[in-house]
This record gives structure tokens, sequence and C-alpha cells, in this order.
């Protein structure tokens, strides 16, 4: 979907999506006007940022309803958007790690190794200069790898707001070990399987 058409959404959507996410403690605005619900005292270590923007799964969703002016990057692996799915109004899937070509396993984690995209700094820059963007939303599974990816983009001297979806686009799981707790998914926010040309995207 693109950035323009986002803005052709029923009103009702991101009203709906606004109540989920929860929104009774209101952060001040950044220099985006983006406010978010989010304490980040209350988060996990490896879901906190240098820069300290967060936002709920939810709350991405009803703000990009309403602002064409704000990216949402989804910085999983391609098999992940292509086999579980990804959000309709991403702007583009920039990897922060790949699944490693050789498929080392990994016994700790039961799941085969992840390498690290040299491409993922430039091919941001690349999205950032090309949209123009006031901020951007950076989304992964859970919140964890988004958490890592806006550091490697804020220690690369990335100057627009950058904020991690905290739940992510499946999100967190319950004791039984499902992800049902939150994340895009559960927030009743669209999203597909089929990609579109040209979704993942790569520096020039």
């Amino acid at each position: 979907m693109t950035r323009i058409t986002r803005l052709t959404h029923a009103a009702a959507c991101a009203l709906g999506l606004a109540f989920l996410s929860g929104t009774a403690a209101i952060a001040a605005e950044d220099a985006a006007g983006i406010t978010t619900s989010v304490t980040p005292d209350t988060l996990p270590a490896k879901k906190q940022t240098e820069p300290g923007l967060y936002i709920t799964a939810a709350e991405a969703a009803a703000l990009l309803e309403t602002r064409d002016d704000v990216v949402l990057i989804d910085v999983r692996t391609p098999e992940e958007t292509m086999f579980v799915g990804f959000p309709t109004v991403a702007d583009a899937n920039i990897p922060y790690l790949n699944v490693d070509p050789a498929h080392r396993h990994n016994p700790e984690r039961g799941s085969y190794a992840m390498t690290h995209n040299p491409g993922f700094v430039p091919a941001t820059l690349d999205l950032l200069d090309q949209t123009d963007a006031r901020a951007a939303l950076v989304m992964c599974r859970s919140g964890g790898r988004s958490a890592s990816a806006v550091n490697a983009l804020a220690g690369a001297g990335v100057d627009v707001p950058l904020y991690s979806v905290v739940d992510g686009f499946e999100g967190d799981k319950n004791e039984a070990g499902k992800r049902t707790v939150n994340g895009w998914k559960n927030a009743g926010a669209p999203w597909t399987a089929k990609i579109p040309a040209g979704f993942l995207h790569e520096a020039d």
C-alpha cells in the first residue's frame, strides 16, 4: 500500500486501533508530533533503544491511517514476511538480520543462526532519503530486533525520530508460549502475505 493510499482508509479503523492501544497514559509529543502510551522503564533491556522512542503496534496502525509522512520499516527476514505476513502499510522490508545461508543450528535458541545484513543501514538511509520522512517506525516480530536496528541507525547518524514498535508484528508470548498477547496481528491491524514487487529494499 502506498503512503498516500493510507489516508483513504476509514476513520473508524484508526479509532478502533487507538482504543486497543490502551492510550490512558500519553507521553509528550516528539518533533514529529507522535504520541505514545509506552512507558520506557517498563520495557525489558533487550527492547530499549538509545533514542528512547517507542510505540505499540496498535498505536502505529492508528497513526499510519492518518499520516503519510511517517514510514514503517519491517526489519524481519524476507522469509518471515512471506510465510507469516507483514503490515499492508509497511513501506519496505529491510532485514536487520538474515537467516544464515549455511543454516547453522543454534542449540540454545532451537533455531538456525542469524547473520547481520551489511546492507541494512545503507538501504534504510536510501529509503529515508527517497521518502523525506519526518519519522520512522521500525518493526520486527516482537520488539527485540527492532530495538537493535534502531540503535544501529542511531549510531549511523540517522537524525529523524526512530520509533521501535515494542510488540512487533506477532507480539509477545503468553504463559503457554503462544504469541497472542499483543502485536500487529493481534490488534486486528491490516496485513497480508502477498509480497509486492520492490518490497525488499536494497541500496543502489
